[in-house]
């Protein structure tokens, strides 16, 4: 496996970009470029890549291609494309994004239909077309766990990737978006341990975060920073240890490059306590 993170610092140019990586001593970076960039500019971010032995881990489809708002649907699947051709063009691991809501007002927000059988079916055809209009040949479309839309679950991440029926439909597993309940926070060792055995082989990408469960009524849950929450990181570790291909470990969600830095030295820490290798 390999831990990676925001890069801050120079990334005008590859040789830039690769020694900021190194600097944050990240073996896994988020990709430098951006969907316009020309294939010259991308293959020479790759080749650096490459040589350095960075893995570009993920390119971000951040958008809500199951909005209620036509136009908004559209102009979402055009950009997760887009975002999976750049994924494509730069051997990332995978692109990622959330399904999305069927809530006109939050883009990745709560609503009643999340978990329909309706919206079920909307995110499978969905997922196609984004993949169809590609097919990818060295990368992956990844939908993003969720506490309130789909996947929610091990089984219905595994459920929606047999709907899909698309090789290049994989998993990008973020443990913490799925602690949404006590029974889950008190025992995250558990839902890490079922999560690999039914989705293992196809986890592409992760994310690392922590999540607490707080005194506040009813049922308060915040998202952390790694060693700060209920996320058990022994097990999270061991499980992505033991996948074959060098999974990365994505950092995020934090406010500043020293909370990057916390958060790395204690996966860090947890990681030589295990015996791994990040």
């Amino acid at each position: 496996m390999r831990l990676g993170g925001p890069a801050f610092g120079p990334a005008g140019t590859p040789v830039e970009w690769i020694a900021t990586v190194r600097r944050h001593g990240y073996r896994a970076a988020y990709c430098p470029v951006g969907a316009d960039a020309d294939d010259a500019t991308v293959n020479a971010y790759v080749e650096a890549a490459r040589e350095a032995d960075i893995v570009i881990a993920e390119v971000g489809a951040w958008s809500n291609p199951i909005s209620p708002n036509e136009e908004q649907r559209r102009v979402a699947i055009a950009h997760c494309q887009r975002q999976l051709d750049l994924a494509e063009r730069a051997g990332a691991r995978c692109c990622v994004n959330i399904v999305g809501s069927r809530n006109p007002d939050a883009w990745d927000g709560p609503h009643p239909d999340n978990l329909s059988d309706d919206t079920f079916d909307l995110v499978v055809e969905v997922t196609r077309q984004v993949i169809d209009a590609v097919r990818p040949a060295r990368t992956f479309y990844t939908l993003e766990t969720m506490p309130w839309a789909l996947p929610d679950s091990a089984e219905s991440y595994l459920k929606l990737m047999q709907a899909v029926d698309r090789p290049a439909c994989a998993v990008h597993l973020d443990p913490v978006n799925l602690v949404n309940c006590p029974a889950r926070a008190y025992d995250t060792g558990k839902l890490l341990r079922r999560c690999f055995e039914l989705l293992g082989e196809r986890i592409v990408s992760c994310h690392g975060k922590d999540i607490a469960l707080s005194t506040k009524l009813t049922v308060h849950l915040d998202e952390c920073r790694p060693g700060t929450g209920c996320m058990d990181y022994a097990v999270y570790l061991r499980l992505l240890d033991a996948l074959p291909g060098d999974v990365p470990l994505m950092l995020e969600h934090l406010p500043a490059e020293e909370d990057y830095a916390a958060a790395a030295e204690y996966v860090r820490s947890v990681a030589r306590q295990e015996g791994i290798a990040l």
